[in-house]
This record gives C-alpha cells, sequence and structure tokens, in this order.
C-alpha cells in the first residue's frame, strides 16, 4: 500500500465524518464538505491503485 492510497482512504473517512455529523447537526456546508473529501479521497485512492499496478506490471515483466 502506496502513500496516495492510504491517503485516500483517510480523506474518505474523515470525508464520512465531516457528512455525517452535518446531517446531525443540520449543517448543510460541513455536509457538502465531506461529501467533496469522499470524492477526493476516492480519487487519490485511485491514483494509487494504479501506480501499485503499474509498479507490479514491472515486476512481473
Amino acid at each position: 500500500m502506496n502513500k496516495d492510497q492510504k491517503d485516500g482512504v483517510a480523506n474518505q473517512v474523515k470525508g464520512k465524518v465531516n457528512e455525517a455529523v452535518g446531517k446531525v447537526t443540520g449543517n448543510k456546508a460541513r455536509e457538502t464538505k465531506g461529501d467533496m473529501q469522499q470524492a477526493a479521497g476516492k480519487v487519490q485512492k485511485g491514483v494509487g491503485d494504479a501506480r501499485e499496478d503499474v509498479k507490479d506490471a514491472f515486476k512481473k515483466h
């Protein structure tokens, strides 16, 4: 697991927490921030996954 994968998962978790707190408190801005953090985390994890795939492909050849 590389840094992008770890950071991406961490951002997804932070986003989920912010979204939940926003829903509970009725704070739409925090809820939206959480949604955006989750999306950014998914993208970052995807980049990390792609980097790992490339690294694995080079190891096989």
